[in-house]
């Protein structure tokens, strides 16, 4: 390995340490058999808690602590190169979890999986914490008066403290305290729930993607279903695609529409003719009424009635028109060439 500065150039002569030659093997392995890399933050994260995740993740993830040049020598030898965005990941106190299982269940898994641990000062309450009446193992002693503070009433009994009812310790949403944290570690309660913080994931060696983008709120899933749902159900009706949903929409509506041409132009049939008798009726009535105050010797009489049922019946097809307007579907040209598709 050559590295030049300014003029200088540094040879390598010693061989890479038998320990780092091995890790990087191993590590090559790992990238090769698994094609999701999660990346997780270590800082105070306690050797307990990494060894029990260990345990519970086995046969479905693969727990690593490696130095990040390492892994760079690992993803670079099976995919080639890093790219820029995984190299800006690889720094500070940062481990491994290698796996094949879906990364938004996987996160998931991890999350659920969560180590319960003492409380310490500083930490926050995930609910309301008590300190539940009974025996203790504890003698009386200077940590009476701790119990005092807090307002946990005790007793002496059979050379033992007593807590003489259920009482509230800590409410949900508050900061533990040293005097919390000691009592609540004499009383063997350990009510942190403590869980590896991912970062994101090594997307088979060619991208990294962050944990928010892998794990959405199922509410969230449920949105886009919905949005994914109404926008093919726009994209088939456009199209006319062939499905019972779609052909229930568009024959009716192509129906109405080519009963309303055949009436336009005159069309007789079966369907037509009742409408072509109407507007006929409706045409001579109209005419008579034009003929009758001029040609009287006819002795044409005329229903004044049925003027007033045209123009009601047409004020009723203006009022319908813009809400038919309004209405999202496909067009005539839409309909008719999507039907002629299909034969």
């Amino acid at each position: 390995m050559a590295i030049q500065l300014g003029k200088r150039v540094y040879v390598r002569e010693r061989p890479y340490p038998q320990k780092k030659a091995k890790i990087a093997s191993e590590l090559e392995e790992l990238v090769k058999s698994y094609n999701y890399i999660f990346v997780f933050d270590l800082h105070g994260l306690s050797a307990r808690i990494l060894h029990e995740y260990r345990f519970r993740l086995r046969g479905k993830g693969v727990v690593k602590v490696a130095k990040h040049n390492l892994m760079r020598i690992a993803l670079k030898r099976v995919y080639g190169e890093v790219p820029p965005d995984v190299d800006r990941e690889l720094f500070g106190e940062r481990a491994y979890i290698f796996t094949n299982e879906n990364p938004a269940l996987f996160a998931k898994e991890v999350e659920a999986k969560a180590v319960r641990r003492k409380a310490r000062a500083g930490d926050v309450a995930p609910y309301d914490i008590m300190a539940p009446a009974g025996p203790t193992n504890l003698s009386p002693g200077p940590i009476l008066s701790k119990f005092g503070k807090l307002k946990i009433p005790t007793r002496v009994q059979e050379g033992k403290i007593w807590i003489a009812k259920d009482s509230p310790v800590v409410k949900a949403g508050q900061q533990i305290t040293d005097e919390i944290a000691d009592i609540l570690r004499v009383l063997g309660v350990e009510p942190i729930y403590e869980k590896l913080r991912l970062l994101g994931v090594i997307w088979r060696g060619r991208r990294f993607v962050p944990i928010d983008e892998i794990v959405v709120e199922p509410k969230k899933y449920f949105e886009m279903l919905q949005q994914a749902a109404g926008a093919a159900r726009n994209l088939a009706l456009n199209v006319v695609y062939p499905t019972p949903e779609v052909l229930a929409v568009v024959l009716p509506n192509a129906h109405a529409r080519a009963l309303a041409l055949a009436v336009r132009l005159g069309i007789v049939s079966k369907e037509t003719l009742p409408a072509l008798l109407a507007r006929a009726s409706s045409e001579a009535a109209a005419l008579a009424a034009a003929i009758a105050p001029k040609a009287p010797e006819l002795g044409l009489q005329v229903q004044q009635q049925q003027p007033q049922q045209a123009e009601q019946k047409a004020e009723e097809k203006k009022e319908e028109k813009p809400a038919e307007e309004g209405e999202k579907g496909p067009s005539e040209e839409d309909i008719a060439s999507g039907l002629a598709s299909l034969f």
